[in-house]
């Protein structure tokens, strides 16, 4: 019995040919014209503009009809961009433009290094706590310090690193880009929206003293989040002239300042001897216009020794690793990579005499 159920009606030639036959007179009047052409005349619709055609029938055998024309593509487009462009106002906000002080000739290099917002240690396993408002209380704390100890000098601009694993994780499931679990506090796009509010405010803050020069690092963390997040940002300062962005997917940045060559990268990429040889052969033009050159790692969260110094320094290249101020998380803990300075750091370059000044804010 139950094969039955499944079996098909199969029709004869001759009634599939009456079935369409009948089709056919139910959709041609006496003029010829069919039910279709009778629809779009009285709608005044003409046929080169009709995109598509849905049609059915009611119960008594009436034709009905649902028409999509060019100029509904259109509308619907149209109303498309005016709410996307409605949204990107509401988050790009107008800021007043600051007035200057002349004759500053230094660059105020602010490096919140491996923040990993997201990052969960709790004290009685770790010795002290880490979570989203920890982080976030840290980089503020660690910025205005950083800004009170460069009060005497003059600022002319200020370079803003970004990215170095500001997220823990890069997606839903608690891992990292390659995979590897992390303990967590809250969801993923809570830390992503605390990341982007951290981020912006700071940007605000750094913009009163000197135009900035935000620049990205990707990183092994959150090697997407982190991207999508620079862009976020970007987006936010996208009407402020006096913000500026190197956000490229590229892992090795540079940036000029005078007689200055600030290389950056998370530092996991290039090994440390290559770095030199890599920015005399990536960035020529700047090469042979400055005497000052740098590299500015991450990663390690801490100062690594070269013969019993913290910056080793090469032909024409100085390269350091830049401290964390992110807390230690179980893993670390029990592997004993733990009790190294938790810290902000940043730089003063001055423009024709190089690095001048390093400021630190510890935690």
């Amino acid at each position: 019995m139950s094969k039955q159920y499944g079996k098909r009606i199969r029709l004869s030639e001759d009634e599939v040919e009456m079935i369409l036959e009948s089709r056919a007179d139910n959709t041609i009047n006496i003029n010829g014209n069919t039910a279709l052409d009778i629809h779009l005349d009285e709608r005044g619709i003409k046929k080169k503009d009709v995109v598509s055609v849905k049609h059915w029938q009611s119960a008594s055998g009436e034709y009905r009809f649902s028409i999509v024309t060019k100029e509904d593509l259109d509308v619907e487009k149209q109303d498309i961009l005016e709410g996307v462009s409605n949204l990107i106002e509401t988050h790009s906000p107008y800021y007043k433009k600051v007035r200057r002080k002349k004759g500053c000739n230094h660059l105020l290099v602010v490096n919140p290094a491996d923040i990993h917002i997201g990052k969960y240690a709790n004290e009685l396993e770790t010795g002290s706590k880490y979570d989203v408002e920890t982080a976030c209380m840290r980089v503020i704390e660690g910025l205005e310090g950083l800004i009170a100890k460069s009060q005497g000098f003059g600022i002319e601009r200020i370079l803003f690193c970004i990215g170095n694993d500001v997220l823990h994780i890069d997606n839903v499931y608690n891992t990292t880009t390659k995979g590897t679990r992390q303990d967590v506090d809250g969801k993923w796009w809570m830390h992503f929206e605390f990341a982007l509010g951290l981020y912006v405010k700071c940007v605000e803050i750094l913009r009163e003293i000197a135009p900035v020069d935000v620049v990205h690092s990707m990183s092994n963390h959150d090697y997407q989040s982190g991207f999508h997040l620079a862009h976020a940002l970007k987006s936010w300062f996208r009407k402020d002239s006096e913000v500026s962005f190197d956000i490229s997917v590229a892992y090795r940045k540079y940036y000029k300042y005078g007689k200055n060559l600030i290389g950056l990268e998370h530092g996991d990429g290039a090994k440390m001897d290559n770095l030199p040889l890599l920015m005399a052969q990536e960035k020529p033009e700047m090469w042979s216009e400055t005497e000052y050159r740098y590299w500015y790692l991450h990663h390690l969260h801490h100062k690594i020794k070269h013969k019993w110094r913290d910056a080793k320094d090469f032909i024409g290249v100085t390269v350091e690793y830049m401290r964390s101020p992110s807390g230690t998380d179980s893993w670390h803990k029990r592997k004993g990579y733990c009790g190294v300075p938790k810290a902000v750091e940043g730089f003063l370059h001055e423009k024709s005499s190089g690095q001048v000044a390093r400021l630190v804010h510890y935690f």
